[in-house]
């Protein structure tokens, strides 16, 4: 059963969401709801065993992430030596491009708008950034391949992918992902690939297409990042997994990262394992509650705010809006001041004219949230 978080539940918990966003909160990727019942039950008796001493990713782990990859995204034979624990998604690409990106010269290329963290890794690095657009057609955003093609240069040495999308929503489709396993083929990258959305679909008629899908000439170049986190409501727990093919790659890996990052905690590694495990009855009640919430929100906008602009969303509970229409500078900043609402900043995205909202919240706060942007957005046209 689905149980969500009250207005007043998650404040002074140290929460960034609650406790950093505003009154009304929609930003950061954290959802108002408790997380499995499955998971809880785990943690709580890994508490109960009452030694937290070092912890390591174990092969019952490494089976039960290889049977979902098997199950859900229908990855033929995944290795348990592929696997790698790390703390996060935003520490492992950063990691591969230091990996793959030695010298200051060597380039990382992204497609934009996208997830913050993708815009500054290669700061990290210490390499630099090439930023393709995401052109629209039709509506619907895509790839400009003939912009990658133009941009790439033989200093380009990784293509870094959010697969599904945050925060346009895309699920790239199986010729997308086949098309650009060539592109980087033909140029000789390395394809680091975030799909810790892949398990969010929310759009009946697709399906995730994993990079560990690729032809099998092509895996020796996929660095595939994934986690419990954003599906199980598991962030603060720090439990990501590298999937990489290649073992020569991974060895480069975990050479470069050293001791630079801690290691996993016995919480972690006991989270996984019951979600990957027996997470997925409450996965289903999940996703028809995001799509539910999904719907409302497209319907109140269309109705009650016109101006702002969303596209269909096919995956994740972060959906993009383009309030270009509203005519200020700063909607982040607009919808804070005047209305309360905390909404992520799409100038941090690379589209300074757009907001991301976080839906994974109780139909009551949304509605409420929505209200309250409503009335700010009716002040500014009457000039209040």
């Amino acid at each position: 059963m689905i149980r969500f978080a009250s207005t007043d539940s998650r404040r002074e918990t140290g929460n960034i969401k609650w406790d950093l966003q505003g009154p009304l909160p929609f930003g950061i990727a954290d959802m108002d709801i408790e997380s499995p019942p499955c998971v809880v039950d785990a943690l709580q008796q890994r508490l109960n065993h009452r030694f937290y001493g070092y912890a390591f990713m174990t092969d019952e782990l490494k089976k039960a992430i290889c049977g979902y990859l098997t199950t859900m995204h229908g990855v033929q034979n995944p290795r348990l030596e592929w696997l790698h624990a790390i703390p996060g998604c935003v520490p492992a690409f950063t990691l591969a491009a230091r990996t793959v990106c030695p010298r200051p010269e060597h380039e990382v290329m992204v497609c934009t708008p996208v997830y913050p963290p993708m815009l500054h890794c290669h700061e990290d690095a210490g390499c630099s950034l090439l930023q393709v657009p995401y052109i629209k057609v039709n509506g619907h955003w895509e790839f400009d391949w003939e912009g990658m093609e133009a941009a790439v240069t033989p200093n380009t040495r990784m293509f870094l992918l959010c697969n599904p999308h945050n925060p346009l929503g895309r699920v790239w489709s199986k010729e997308d992902i086949l098309r650009l396993g060539d592109f980087c083929e033909r140029h000789d990258l390395i394809l680091c690939s975030d799909e810790i959305h892949c398990d969010l679909v929310l759009d009946d008629d697709l399906k995730h297409f994993t990079a560990l899908n690729l032809p099998a000439r092509q895996l020796n170049r996929v660095v595939m990042l994934s986690a419990p986190s954003k599906t199980f409501n598991l962030a603060g727990i720090c439990f990501t997994f590298m999937a990489v093919p290649n073992p020569e790659l991974l060895a480069a890996i975990r050479r470069i990262q050293g001791h630079t990052l801690p290691t996993l905690n016995v919480f972690a590694y006991a989270a996984a394992l019951a979600a990957y495990r027996d997470g997925w009855e409450w996965h289903k009640q999940l996703i028809r509650t995001l799509r539910r919430n999904w719907q409302f929100l497209h319907d109140f906008i269309a109705r009650e705010l016109p101006g702002l602009k969303l596209c269909h969303q096919e995956a994740t509970y972060l959906a993009w809006i383009d309030c270009s229409a509203l005519g200020v500078e700063s909607p982040h900043r607009f919808f804070l001041e005047k209305a309360d609402v905390f909404l992520d900043d799409g100038a941090r995205f690379g589209s300074p004219q757009s907001v991301r909202l976080n839906f994974a919240t109780s139909p009551e706060i949304l509605e409420q949230g929505l209200q309250a942007m409503h009335r700010a957005v009716q002040k500014l046209k009457s000039g209040s």
